[in-house]
């Protein structure tokens, strides 16, 4: 699989990364169609399966050709920034219910 090493940060910044693990998917026009989490399953919440849920429901509605599956921010670790760099919207992430 494709693996990119960001050295200068430039990539995270355009795509608003904060977190790792964060994932993305586009269509078939390149158009981000899901910027969120994997599934539910958080190192804090033992009791929960990782299933990939959330990251499946968003490739499945992308091949079916139908709406976009709904986002949930990635819980995960802060991505480390170069001192300096730290963009303007790190930090702003929110939960919408």
């Amino acid at each position: 699989f494709p693996y990119l090493y960001d050295e200068t940060q430039e990539v995270a910044v355009a795509y608003k990364a904060a977190c790792t693990p964060e994932f993305y998917v586009f269509d078939k026009d390149c158009k981000l169609v899901y910027h969120g989490q994997f599934d539910d399953a958080k190192p804090s919440k033992t009791d929960t399966p990782v299933t990939g849920a959330d990251l499946r429901a968003a490739l499945d509605a992308v091949l079916s050709g139908g709406p976009p599956h709904k986002s949930r921010p990635s819980i995960g670790c802060n991505i480390k920034w170069a001192p300096g760099f730290q963009p303007d919207y790190f930090g702003a992430q929110v939960v919408k219910k």
